[in-house]
């Protein structure tokens, strides 16, 4: 499988890269719109803030991009912050920003006494996950601050409805979406050892 780990300046794009390699992909970092187009699968990574995450995308007309992928039914998998950016906005210090808007909700601050959460925990996906498969009761690597609390989007009768994964670090947060061509995780996989390793797998059988 071809994979594209999308470059706009946001980090763990080589850690990405290599283990999707490992995983068994063929990857090109890189922000050239043929290349993101045509590859079977995108990576949008990203690390720190949602505002300069958001500015990063916009200067590679990554916005643009990601809908056009989702449109066509193409593959994309965002990663911490590059799962955050597909919500409506992000609210960090007070101030607002608009997000991609592919799925409603704000992301926030977590209500946890200890902040960034920063290590290990578990996750709790649905029965019929496609991620998670052959992975369960598994510690997954997280580092951030901010996180959906609340899932709103409503479910139509013509549309089957997106797997939810949740976390539970003070308060639950999402910590996964499946969603047609559109999967997302705030933990990071590439960090995540084996269990981490298997969700790549998992990502990449859905490429063929």
């Amino acid at each position: 499988m071809a994979v594209v780990v999308l470059d706009y300046g946001s980090g763990n794009l080589r850690s990405a890269q290599r283990a999707l390699e490992r995983a068994g992909a063929t990857v090109e970092v890189t922000a050239d719109p043929e290349a993101v187009m045509a590859a079977d699968g995108l990576v949008v990574p990203g690390v720190g803030a949602f505002a300069a995450c958001m500015s990063g995308l916009t200067a590679v007309n990554a916005p643009n991009l990601i809908g056009r992928r989702l449109a066509g039914g193409l593959p994309v998998l965002g990663i911490c912050v590059g799962m955050q950016v597909l919500f409506d906005a992000g609210v960090e210090h007070g101030v607002e920003t608009p997000g991609l808007g592919e799925w409603p909700g704000t992301v926030e601050r977590l209500q946890a006494e200890v902040l960034p959460h920063m290590g290990w925990n578990t996750v709790t996906p649905p029965e019929d996950s496609l991620m998670f498969e052959g992975v369960r009761d598994e510690y997954f690597y997280f580092v951030h601050s901010y996180g959906v609390l609340d899932w709103t989007l409503p479910v139509s009768e013509r549309m089957s409805a997106p797997r939810v994964t949740w976390t539970d670090y003070g308060t639950p947060f999402v910590s996964a979406v499946e969603n047609g061509p559109l999967w997302a995780t705030q933990f990071h996989p590439e960090k995540s050892g084996d269990a981490g390793a298997r969700v790549l797998r998992n990502w990449l059988a859905t490429l063929g």
